[in-house]
């Protein structure tokens, strides 16, 4: 019963048309044989294909077909033990809050431009991170900023990303390309067509999975820019620090040896911005593995 409860779910996961295909079939093996002459009428070649190829018709001494399990096929049918492998339902909208962030994340962009709106963030976060750098240097605050940061980054996409909605929507895809794989090993070319546009709506759906990863992002972006924009105005990436009076004191580093905090490392990208991602990077994945938290979906 379990074999043959698993065979009619791949077979309707595979074309929805097959449930009527197969109360179609158990009326006429009613009756006794059946063969491709009794049920071409409502049944498709392919459709008569896959019901062999599986098992669920067995061959009846050369003179036609018979329902290997007619009890089992019609019990899954009517018990609805069915799972078709239906868009995920989960919840993937943003809330006021979340809207309000993208909007502010987006409004501090504008201080990477222009000083209007650099310099009052910088101003404000340098009376909490201004008296960091009389007790560390540079370097160092930067490491403690990048383990700020990894942390409520982590922990923001631990808590707003539902994970079993993502989770759905990439089983969803990866159950249809698996289904497409096989339709094309055997050359039915019906399934193929009805696969494809089953991934034409998937592929619409996916806008969900998209709005789910990036919901965090807008948080985290609100909180880090500010942080930046504080970097930027200390180290002066593009001009003269806000704050000249702070000494910054190069740093040596592997490879590259001595170098100043706005000086390139690789192409435009500076020595802040690098040792900064360097060290956001170690963090994350360290704060990952100790509070066991986990931002992708199984």
């Amino acid at each position: 019963m379990a074999r043959t409860a698993s065979k009619v779910q791949e077979l309707v996961a595979e074309d929805a048309e097959m449930e009527d295909a197969l109360e179609y079939l158990l009326d006429r093996a009613d009756e006794g044989t059946v063969s491709w002459g009794d049920v071409s009428d409502e049944l498709t070649s392919g459709q008569w294909g896959r019901l062999i190829e599986t098992g669920v018709l067995v061959d009846s001494d050369g003179e036609g077909f018979d329902v290997a399990d007619p009890e089992g096929v019609r019990d899954t049918l009517e018990d609805d033990e069915l799972e078709l492998p239906d868009a995920p339902d989960g919840d993937s909208s943003w809330s006021k809050w979340d809207k309000m962030a993208a909007v502010g994340s987006v409004a501090m962009f504008a201080g990477y431009t222009f000083s209007a709106v650099r310099e009052p963030l910088a101003d404000t976060l340098n009376i909490a991170l201004g008296p960091l750098l009389d007790l560390l240097p540079f370097f160092a605050v930067v490491m403690v900023l990048a383990l700020f940061t990894g942390l409520y980054s982590t922990l923001l996409q631990s808590n707003l990303m539902n994970m079993e909605v993502m989770g759905a929507y990439q089983g969803r895809m990866k159950e249809i390309q698996e289904r497409r794989k096989e339709a094309k090993e055997r050359g039915d070319d019906e399934a193929l067509e009805q696969i494809q546009d089953e991934q034409m709506e998937a592929m619409t759906d996916n806008l969900g999975m998209f709005k789910e990863q990036f919901r965090p992002m807008v948080w985290i972006m609100l909180l880090t820019i500010p942080v930046f924009l504080w970097m930027y105005a200390i180290v002066g990436f593009r001009g003269e620090p806000l704050y000249p009076g702070i000494d910054l004191a190069p740093m040596v580093m592997p490879i590259v040896g001595e170098v100043g905090w706005n000086e390139g490392l690789v192409g435009p990208l500076q020595a802040w911005i690098g040792w900064y991602f360097v060290c956001s990077m170690c963090f994350t994945q360290v704060i990952r593995k100790s509070l066991n938290i986990q931002t992708t979906p199984t």
